[in-house]
């Protein structure tokens, strides 16, 4: 009896065996390599929570949505605006997820 070697999985070291192709998820669920999260979504959170970053986590862009709400916190909400301003911008001219795919309409 042939025991396979504990080191491999798939052919493959055991610390890549996740990329075994039979445990692996299709890479895209949406057609074109589009994202699941909508770019009016995103908009409208970021217009109405915008300061506590909230279009930004929503999309998936943690280091952003931080950013946002650190701002806000320090500016004693001033800082909103700058939430405000982006969920405008994600409106018109759309955006990406966090892992650089287009927002879909």
């Amino acid at each position: 009896m042939i025991v396979p070697s504990a080191r491999t999985r798939c052919g493959q070291q055991r610390s890549r065996s996740l990329r075994c192709r039979l445990m692996t998820y299709p890479q895209y669920q949406y057609p074109g390599g589009v994202s699941d999260k909508s770019k009016v979504v995103a908009g409208v959170l970021q217009i109405v929570l915008g300061g506590f970053g909230v279009g930004r986590f929503y999309m998936g862009d943690t280091k952003t949505g931080v950013i946002q709400l650190v701002v806000t916190l320090v500016t004693c909400g001033i800082g909103s605006i700058w939430g405000f301003i982006d969920g405008i911008l994600i409106l018109i001219n759309g955006g990406v997820d966090g892992q650089g795919r287009p927002l879909r309409d």
